[in-house]
C-alpha cells in the first residue's frame, strides 16, 4: 500500500505571469498599484486587468514582507484620529482616504485612540495622518519627518518642517455661524466641549471656539447670558444631554450655534426628541461641514473648508508614492453652508 500525500502548491508571480501571457517584471508593476501610471509602466489598462484576473484565478497573494524589504515600502497608511467613533469629521477623513488608498493598492490601518507616538515605535508606514499633535509632541514629529517618516500633519498653528500640514482656521467659520443666526434671532445660545475635551488638540495660544461666539454677540451689542452657554464633556452623549437641558423651558433660545458639527447633529436631535421643528421653531447651526451632518435630515447649516478630505486623501496617496516630495501647506479657507436647520 502506498501513502500518498499531496500539498497544496502556492502560486508563484512567474505562474501569474504565464496566465496573463506577459512578463514577471509586467505582473510586479502592475500589482504594485501601477495602473495609474500604466503608459509610464510600459503596459495599458487592458493588460493590467488580464494580470489582475489571472492573479484572482490562481489565487495568487504578494508576498507583502519581500516588498517592503525590497523595496523600501509597506503598501500600508496609517491614520491617527482622536474621536474616530464619535466624530463625523473623523468618519467623513477616514471614508475619503480609503477611496483613494484602494485605487492606489495601498491599505489603511487606523489607530482610533491618538495614541500614535508609540505605535510608530514598532510599525512602519508610507504615510501618516495625525488629526492631533500636542505642544509637548511637537519635537517627536519634527524628529521623526528628520528621520524619513512622511507625516501629514492636521494643525491650525504649525508650519511645515519636513512635513505636510493641513491647516484650517475654524475661527473665521466660527463667526460667520453665529453672524448667520444673528441676522434672523436677537439672540443665540452656543453649545461647545469643555477645555480640553475636542477632538482635536489646539495649541495653547489659539482661542477656544468660544470666543468668536463671545466677539460676535459683543459686537452686535447682545448680552450672553450664562444660561445661554452650555458646555458638555466632548461625547455625543453629553453634546445630547446639554442640548436638552438647554432647548427646553418656556425661555428657550431660539437659535443655537454648535461647535462642531457632532455636537449640530446631537442638539438637532436633541430639539426633535423635545417636538421642536429644526428650522422653524430653533435654528441650529455648527461648524465642520461635514457629509453626515450635510445628508441628514434635516440638513445641517455648518461652516466649514470645501474639498478638504478629498485633497487630503490625494496628498496621502501622493506622500506614500513619493516620499521625496518637498513638504507643503495645504491651507483651507472656509465657507457657510446654509442648509434646512437654520436658513
Amino acid at each position: 500500500m502506498c501513502w500518498c500525500s499531496s500539498v497544496a502548491t502556492v502560486p508563484t508571480i512567474r505562474a501569474v505571469a504565464a496566465a496573463a501571457g506577459v512578463s514577471t517584471a509586467t505582473v510586479s508593476n502592475v500589482l504594485s498599484g501601477q495602473v495609474g501610471r500604466a503608459s509610464r509602466a510600459g503596459f495599458s489598462t487592458t493588460t493590467a486587468a488580464k494580470v489582475h484576473a489571472a492573479a484572482a484565478a490562481l489565487g495568487y497573494r504578494p508576498n507583502q514582507a519581500a516588498k517592503a524589504m525590497r523595496t523600501g515600502r509597506t503598501g500600508t497608511m496609517l491614520l491617527s484620529l482622536t474621536m474616530l467613533s464619535s466624530d463625523p469629521w473623523a468618519r467623513a477623513m477616514v471614508d475619503a482616504v480609503q477611496q483613494a488608498a484602494a485605487a492606489a493598492g495601498i491599505t489603511v490601518l487606523i489607530m482610533a485612540d491618538g495614541s500614535w507616538s508609540s505605535v510608530l515605535d514598532t510599525h512602519r508606514a508610507d504615510a501618516i495622518f495625525l488629526d492631533a499633535v500636542a505642544p509637548a509632541e511637537r519635537r517627536l514629529v519634527r524628529s521623526l519627518a528628520a528621520a524619513g517618516t512622511s507625516l501629514v500633519v492636521f494643525d491650525e498653528t504649525l508650519e511645515p518642517d519636513g512635513f505636510d500640514v493641513v491647516r484650517s482656521d475654524a475661527l473665521p467659520g466660527c463667526a460667520m455661524v453665529v453672524e448667520h443666526l444673528l441676522r434672523s434671532h436677537g439672540s443665540v445660545a452656543a453649545l461647545v466641549p469643555a477645555p480640553g475635551a475636542t477632538s482635536r488638540q489646539i495649541h495653547p495660544l489659539q482661542p477656544s471656539r468660544l470666543e468668536p461666539y463671545r466677539q460676535v454677540m459683543a459686537e452686535a451689542g447682545v448680552q450672553v447670558r450664562e444660561r445661554d452657554v452650555a458646555v458638555f464633556d466632548g461625547t455625543p452623549v453629553g453634546a445630547f444631554a446639554r442640548a436638552t437641558a438647554l432647548l427646553q423651558g418656556p425661555d428657550r433660545p431660539t437659535a443655537l450655534y454648535a461647535s462642531t458639527d457632532f455636537a449640530g447633529i446631537q442638539a438637532v436631535r436633541a430639539a426633535e426628541r423635545l417636538g421642536l421643528v429644526v428650522g422653524e421653531d430653533v435654528h441650529i447651526a455648527s461648524i465642520g461641514n461635514t457629509p453626515e451632518g450635510a445628508l441628514m435630515s434635516p440638513s445641517l447649516t455648518s461652516a466649514g473648508p470645501a474639498d478638504l478630505f478629498a485633497q487630503v486623501a490625494a496628498r496621502l496617496v501622493a506622500r506614500a508614492r513619493d516620499a521625496s516630495l518637498p513638504p507643503s501647506l495645504l491651507d483651507f479657507p472656509w465657507e457657510l453652508n446654509v442648509r434646512t436647520s437654520a436658513p
